[in-house]
């Protein structure tokens, strides 16, 4: 039985395949939707400002804000929802995917700034996180009360603002597939919301969970919290907005998920064993943090009790100074967590590739898909 292929547009076909070689291809085009998703946010955000200031000027830092945090990042989710889009034949003209791009963007945004609130983290991106800055203007302007407390508090209402926001944006992405996207994106964002209730739970439960679970507990945060609205559902929700049918759907989710799942491995690997000058983060700052990642999970599952004893003593102490970070470097390290792990994230990209290959896409976007996914497992920050 012949699976089924993916709609392409006689318009899409004949007036966007181009003759150089389809790596250089992606990257030209790849940038030109960049530059459109940039140009979207800074129209959206202009916008905005005369709402705000409208109120009032004092609402204004909140979108500085958010705007200074959406203004950075690799615009991965966006970009790998206009090739998705594009993998199904969509009109690479077409607004409404930039809208959904931009959609993605925001919701990401208020996913980082919510998520600095509950790590409390000082930086994101090499800048003071948002609750940071907000205390920081609460000192320079000399304000009574709590300045933290305040910083907190700005900060939820510019991440809740933000998903009014994307809300906002993808409301107006009209296409063929409308509806089915809605429903990605709807299961995006209650995915997430609960991945990150399921990160939280875990490291208050911490070492009084049972070792044998403990991996399979960090790759179900891994799935909802990250794999899934970081790859694969901004992947699918761009096949979906085209038009493409339930059984490319699939076929997509198929690359992606396992790709998602990697990436944040490699996110977790990079947050223990990272630069800073290239993560933006402080070095060990997910173990300061308690984070019970895939990293941990094997240290309980390989490491000896004296391993063990020495990494659950340290999770979650907020003061851990550089040689306590190379210790623990070290436990991970020699009881084979590292490698397990690594291991884990070549499987998972080896099964991403091999469901790539499966995709009937015109070359461009294929090119596209393999090029950021490596790019994804591959990077350094």
């Amino acid at each position: 039985m012949t699976s089924p292929s993916l709609p392409h547009s006689s318009h899409a076909r004949a007036d966007t395949v181009p003759r150089e070689a389809p790596e250089d291809a992606f990257r030209a085009e790849d940038g030109r939707f960049v530059d459109r998703l940039h140009a979207e946010l800074e129209r959206f955000f202009e916008g905005q400002r005369d709402v705000l200031g409208a109120i009032s000027a004092d609402t204004l830092p909140l979108l500085e804000a958010v705007a200074g945090l959406s203004s950075g990042g690799k615009r991965l989710r966006a970009r790998l929802c206009y090739w998705g889009w594009r993998a199904a034949g969509g009109d690479p003209e077409d607004p409404a995917v930039v809208r959904a791009g931009a959609a993605l963007e925001l919701f990401q945004s208020a996913a980082l700034i919510h998520d600095d609130v509950i790590d409390r983290s000082d930086t994101r991106r090499g800048a003071p996180s948002v609750h940071r800055r907000f205390e920081a203007l609460h000192a320079e302007h000399g304000w009574s009360l709590d300045g933290p407390a305040f910083g907190v508090a700005a900060a939820i209402l510019s991440g809740d603002l933000c998903l009014s926001w994307s809300e906002q944006l993808f409301a107006g992405a009209a296409a063929p597939g409308a509806a089915r996207a809605r429903a990605v994106f709807d299961l995006m964002r209650s995915e997430v919301m609960v991945g990150q209730y399921l990160d939280v739970q875990g490291e208050v439960a911490g070492a009084g969970q049972d070792r044998a679970g403990a991996v399979q507990r960090a790759l179900d945060v891994i799935r909802y919290k990250s794999a899934k609205y970081s790859v694969e559902h901004p992947v699918v929700l761009g096949a979906a907005l085209a038009g493409a049918p339930k059984a490319v759907l699939e076929r997509c989710s198929a690359f992606a998920l396992p790709l998602g799942e990697a990436f944040q491995l490699r996110d977790d690997v990079l947050g223990v064993f990272g630069d800073p000058a290239t993560t933006g983060k402080p070095a060990g700052d997910d173990l300061r943090e308690g984070k019970r990642t895939v990293l941990v999970g094997y240290v309980r599952r390989l490491g000896d009790e004296a391993q063990i004893a020495r990494l659950e003593a340290a999770l979650g102490q907020a003061d851990l100074g550089e040689r306590d970070v190379a210790e623990l470097r070290a436990v991970i390290t020699g009881c084979g967590a590292l490698r397990a792990t690594e291991e884990l994230i070549d499987a998972l990209t080896a099964e991403a590739f091999a469901a790539l290959d499966r995709l009937d896409a015109d070359p461009v976007p294929l090119a596209a898909l393999r090029g950021l996914a490596a790019a994804a497992v591959r990077r350094s920050s």
